[in-house]
């Protein structure tokens, strides 16, 4: 799985957020903040990764356990699906 090319995540006055560029510009109106863990998972999915990947790095960089990770990385995925931002 990947974040699909054409958006762009920056960092504006504290807040995260992802805005889309070139042509997705008028297929995806708006834009998305990002929490600390969802910036962590945006980063982790810029590229070609596993669900199992995306956890190993998860409950390395941060204290959590792995049963709360999957969830949280599984509601991160949903999100970026239902959005269409998101390459299997």
């Amino acid at each position: 799985m990947k974040i699909k090319d054409g958006f762009v995540k920056r960092e504006i006055a504290g807040t995260v957020i992802v805005v889309p560029v070139g042509k997705n510009v008028r297929d995806f109106n708006g834009m998305i903040t990002l929490n600390e863990t969802s910036s962590f998972l945006w980063d982790c999915m810029s590229e070609s990764t596993t669900k199992d990947e995306v956890l190993k790095k998860l409950t390395d960089a941060y204290d959590v356990e792995p049963k709360k990770a999957v969830r949280d990385i599984d509601a991160f995925i949903k999100q970026l699906s239902e959005n269409g931002l998101l390459e299997e």
